[in-house]
């Protein structure tokens, strides 16, 4: 958890655990912005990605480690995202919050790969 211009920013890693314990949502509260590994492997899948994105309702999420160019043993993120209420779709790897506001929360974000 980080703050940086009024926006709280959770970045889980290589989290591989099965499910977010209680413990761990209480410690890391309320979310604006949740990067989270979608993609499999030794990290967690669409599935449990969506199960936490529920359950911290951030503004935003952006899914990562999955299948792209350069990384082709993961799943991609297109199972996820079907499983997110709105989506946008990039075509920078960059993007400013402000310019994205969600009809529906959470608006996952799929910035282009840089």
């Amino acid at each position: 958890m980080f703050e940086l211009d009024g926006i709280r920013a959770c970045h889980f890693g290589d989290f591989g655990q099965r499910e977010l314990r209680a413990e761990q949502a209480s410690a890391i509260g309320q979310v604006d912005l949740l990067f989270i590994p979608v993609g499999g492997g030794p990290t967690i899948g669409a599935e449990q990605a969506a199960a936490i994105c529920e359950r911290l309702s951030p503004r935003w999420v952006v899914p990562m480690h999955y299948r792209s160019p350069r990384i082709g043993f993961l799943e991609t993120e297109k199972e996820f995202v079907s499983r997110m209420p709105e989506a946008a779709r990039l075509d920078s790897p960059r993007f400013a919050t402000s310019d994205l506001q969600p009809d529906r929360t959470p608006l996952t974000v799929v910035p282009a790969a840089p």
